[in-house]
């Protein structure tokens, strides 16, 4: 695993002008397959594999390629070369499209949901141990203080003149005020974890769906699709992007609303009121995909339409973070696997019509 292993047999072009680009990328580094891949704490046998082209890296690989190779050299990577090898990704994805790569991206993504799932229940346990501790340890304080003004009771003296006369009262008071602020802390704390795994527990159970309809598309035991399907929102500042969304959900029998920015979008929200799910590119000029989705977010009317990102940053964790704060429930990374999209819109467009059932709608 020490030495580049040869291009694969029977690449396609694509594959074989991204595996040549990260080739050289990775020979810049001058190291060996084994060293980067400890480095970067990766399989080395599947990092050899996505250098000699027969799988297809996730797109953090190459970031983070492009990351070391700066760090390597001293001087930053050029906007063109970051360009012209996503580009060449975007044609390696194309033609790698399959359900294998699409359970691929849906498993890495449900396996980050487990894990922020799992970490926000330790962190969880935690915090609620302390915060029983912090309870009880104001409880005996209570009783203490208790008694000592029980003891005093005949002096009839307020809480300030007990703490004056007697300083053994003030310090017990004080260390209650502290054990008070701690437990508000603990308590906000403890909220905000059990929303985040409360967050992350939904993601897990949306990206299990998702990865059943990748499942079910492969068997082509898809049920025919119900009158009264509700439509599509794709926004994205970029024609060609549009285009080729357009053409993958074709096949879904969807109306599909196409528009170019965020306040086109506020006003498309307003037109209609079926959208089963909004697919938005992040990086948009004037008013970028958070505050679209910030001004979405604060409408009664369209608050619960779910919101897929489309990112072609990555989906590292500060990304996918601020993506869910913003009040967004998914997310794809450009280039994007046409059978992971079509997957996450059939689950949140099943979801719409299990709710509108629900609520007695046609």
């Amino acid at each position: 695993m020490g030495e580049l292993r040869p291009l694969g047999d029977g690449l396609s072009d694509a594959s074989r002008a991204l595996a040549e680009a990260l080739r050289e990328m990775f020979e810049g580094l001058q190291v060996s397959v084994r060293r980067y891949a400890a480095r970067r704490q990766r399989d080395p046998g599947t990092f050899s594999r996505y250098l000699n082209g027969t799988r297809l890296p996730p797109w953090q690989v190459i970031t983070d390629l492009f990351a070391d190779l700066a760090e390597h050299r001293g001087t930053a990577v050029t906007t063109e070369a970051i360009e012209f090898v996503r580009g060449l990704y975007g044609s390696a994805v194309d033609a790698a499209s399959s359900p294998k790569h699409a359970v691929e991206i849906l498993e890495q993504q449900l396996a980050d949901a487990d894990r922020v799932s799992r970490r926000s229940s330790v962190r969880g346990d935690v915090l609620g141990d302390a915060l029983l501790d912090r309870t009880q340890r104001i409880a005996d304080l209570e009783t203490r203080l208790n008694q000592l003004e029980a003891d005093r009771i005949a002096e009839r003296k307020r809480a300030d003149e007990l703490a004056a006369a007697h300083p053994d009262v003030s310090g017990l008071l004080q260390e209650r005020k502290a054990l008070q602020l701690e437990v508000e802390r603990l308590g906000a704390d403890l909220t905000e974890v059990r929303a985040q795994r409360a967050a992350a527990e939904g993601r897990c159970n949306l990206l299990e769906r998702q990865l059943e309809a990748v499942e079910k598309a492969t068997a082509a035991v898809l049920p025919p699709a119900p009158q009264g399907m509700p439509k599509i929102l794709i926004v994205d500042d970029q024609p060609d992007n549009l285009l080729a969304m357009t053409a993958v959900l074709a096949t879904l029998d969807q109306g599909l609303v196409t528009v170019s920015s965020g306040r086109e979008a506020l006003k498309a929200l307003l037109d209609h009121d079926d959208f089963a799910v909004i697919i938005m590119d992040v990086q948009m000029p004037e008013m970028d995909g958070y505050e679209t989705c910030a001004h979405i977010k604060r409408r009664p009317r369209t608050r619960d339409v779910p919101i897929i990102f489309l990112t072609a940053m990555g989906v590292d964790s500060e990304h996918s973070a601020r993506g869910y704060a913003a009040g967004a429930v998914d997310y794809i990374s450009k280039p994007f696997d046409p059978w992971a999209l079509r997957a996450k819109v059939a689950v949140f467009t099943s979801i719409y019509l299990e709710r509108r059932t629900q609520q007695g709608g046609p």
